[in-house]
């Protein structure tokens, strides 16, 4: 009896020491993973905040594909939001709580089952010489029972800096693949046979623009005045009576500025909208060439090979040149997306 007496109270003493020992454990954890990626900060920034991205590299829904994910309407940004629930990974969400455009996101993970819990993410952005430092961190309180279990276990960051590591890399990979896909859609384009055709005047009508010699701010031109010219020529005109184009009356390279009209080719008569200009595109000898090909690329290499034939056969180019945009580029692959190219030549 004195011995179970002893033996009971040498328990007692292991359970008493295990609990302070338990209780002194610090209150909070911190830790961060860190990885060089070779990509554009923005890329990276907008994959991490859109919640609708995270499947692609979460290290957790890796374990578990087929577990239930909810969104919320905006799936990025402050106060987007999305949710998962499955076997493995049990119940929980995670909240957006602040952003720095391409610097930093702040977000909240709330776990729900198998056990209760929150913590805070933040995710940092930093430009290098190397690619982009991006640091996923994680903080949070721990309390008595989280100390049990990480006592026993390993702390949080044992358990979870692999995850984090893991999450980096498939990060890594999957915008590093993307920017690949990119670039070889870029230089996917081919040119064909430049002709001569002697042509008849055209009626054009379109919206003048004078910018910069930028592919950018040109970009942003086409996207708000193209849709505005074929919504216009839609509610007087049939499909086939009109093409959409541009028409380029002055390109100075030492000044770095352009002056074009962006608009339509008419096929009928159709007088030109308030802040559009009427433009009759020159009859005669014209050179043409084809160009298919995302809208922006190839586009240079095919106006040198219109430069370098007029310079071969000993032709004068006039001053005005114009662009057809021939077919739907939501209808046909990118790489066949057609632009004809028109100079008049003397």
């Amino acid at each position: 009896m004195k011995a179970l007496k002893y033996i009971f109270f040498l328990l007692l003493i292991l359970i008493i020491g295990l609990a302070i020992y338990i209780a002194v454990q610090p209150n909070e954890f911190n830790f961060n993973r860190s990885r060089v990626i070779k990509a554009p900060v923005s890329d990276l920034f907008n994959k991490v905040n859109d919640y609708k991205e995270w499947p692609s590299f979460s290290p957790w829904i890796e374990h578990e594909p087929d577990a239930k994910l909810t969104y919320s309407e905006n799936t990025s940004g402050v106060n987007a939001s999305y949710g998962w629930n499955g076997e493995i990974l049990g119940e929980g969400n995670m909240q957006t709580t602040g952003i720095e455009k391409d610097k930093s996101i702040a977000q909240r993970i709330t776990f729900i089952k198998p056990f209760e819990s929150e913590s805070d993410i933040n995710w940092t952005f930093e430009t290098t010489n190397d690619g982009t430092k991006v640091t996923w961190s994680m903080k949070g309180k721990q309390d008595f029972m989280t100390k049990m279990y990480t006592t026993f276990s390993g702390s949080i960051e044992d358990n979870t800096g692999p995850d984090f590591d893991r999450g980096l890399f498939k990060l890594d990979s999957i915008v590093s693949s993307e920017i690949k896909t990119k670039m070889t859609a870029q230089n996917n384009f081919r040119i064909g046979d430049i002709s001569q055709v002697n042509l008849p005047t055209q009626n054009f009508i379109g919206y003048y623009q004078k910018t910069k010699i930028n592919h950018d701010a040109m970009t942003k031109l086409f996207m708000e005045f193209m849709p505005k010219a074929g919504m216009y020529a839609m509610q007087h005109l049939k499909y086939g009576e009109f093409t959409p184009a541009s028409v380029f009356t002055s390109w100075d390279e030492e000044k770095g500025e352009a002056e074009f009209y962006i608009g339509l080719v008419l096929k009928k008569d159709l007088a030109p909208a308030d802040g559009m200009s009427a433009i009759s595109l020159p009859e005669g000898n014209t050179l043409t060439v084809s160009k298919y090909g995302n809208y922006g690329n190839g586009d240079e290499k095919a106006h040198m090979a219109l430069d370098a034939y007029i310079k071969e056969k000993g032709l004068e180019r006039k001053e005005m040149i114009w662009e057809l945009y021939v077919n739907d580029p939501t209808q046909v692959k990118p790489e066949d997306i057609q632009t004809d190219i028109y100079y008049p030549v003397k």
